[in-house]
């Protein structure tokens, strides 16, 4: 059902979308993005991503700030999959990648992303970083103010195991050598 409501979008955004400029392309998948109609959004945005070069800076910044906003609203829908096949993890990948995309033109050149937009994209990209880079996430401790869920261990570190040259396994003996 979905593959054939994508391919009627695809048909009609390439009968209609002829006569289109690239900013009506941009302003229109910007409209389908603040109506939550994400499907349409993206097969927007993927039909427009070759030709992004031709949008201005400030729109290139909108261009990506929309396209990993609408992934990452994506994501949120998305049923976590296993293996290869999670949808959830690569909306959130591309979230994250469009989302620097956005982060790095709107700082060469500004003026594409309003000031809400601009404090909603860092705090996304925060969260998706996260996803690589892991991080602490913050919870209400007893008195109601945000602490860090993982408390730092006062236990020293585990030595390397002697004259292996590689970080300990957690207990496991080094492998032999052939």
């Amino acid at each position: 059902m979905r593959r054939l409501l994508a391919t009627t979008i695809l048909a009609s955004l390439f009968a209609l979308g002829g006569c289109a400029t690239y900013k009506q392309d941009l302003e229109r998948a910007e409209k389908h993005y603040g109506e939550n109609q994400f499907e349409r959004a993206l097969a927007i945005f993927r039909v427009l991503e070759e030709d992004m070069d031709s949008l201005t800076p400030g729109d290139q910044a909108r261009y990506a700030y929309l396209r990993g906003m609408t992934d990452f609203r994506l994501s949120a829908l998305a049923v976590s999959g296993s293996g290869m096949a999670d949808p959830k993890k690569s909306f959130r990948m591309n979230a994250r990648h469009w989302l620097a995309v956005a982060a790095a033109t709107e700082k060469s050149t500004p003026g594409g992303l309003t000031a809400d937009e601009k404090t909603r994209l860092d705090e996304t990209l925060n969260d998706l970083n996260r996803d690589v880079y892991g991080g602490a996430d913050t919870v209400p401790d007893a008195s109601g103010t945000a602490a860090a869920s993982a408390a730092p261990s006062s236990a020293p570190a585990p030595e390397k195991p002697a004259g292996s040259g590689q970080p300990s396994m957690g207990g496991m003996p080094p492998a032999p050598s052939r």
